[in-house]
């Protein structure tokens, strides 16, 4: 017996798994508290379920910050914060 994979429930993983300049479509931002601020920021940036999503670029120390270009608009987050956000690929 095998169970069929729904198409709506695709895997999600942190943007921090995506390879430079893989395409990828935010799922969710992950809040550490009810009223977690800076979860609250980044959907109010724009981070928000279905948006397209990349890895521009990537600091040199550790490579934090990172420069995520969501829609047409580009952002430098850190790793931590970049964390949070859901993404889901390309199948």
């Amino acid at each position: 017996m095998t169970i069929a994979k729904d198409p709506t429930t695709a895997p999600s993983a942190s943007l921090l798994t995506l390879a430079y300049n893989e395409q990828a479509l935010v799922r969710a931002v992950q809040a550490t508290s009810l009223h977690d601020p800076i979860a609250r920021r980044l959907r109010e940036l724009g981070f928000v379920p279905g948006e397209p999503v990349r890895i521009v670029a990537k600091g040199p120390v550790g490579a934090d910050p990172l420069l995520i270009q969501i829609g047409f608009t580009r952002f430098a987050l850190r790793r931590a914060e970049a964390a949070r956000v859901l993404v889901e690929t390309a199948l």
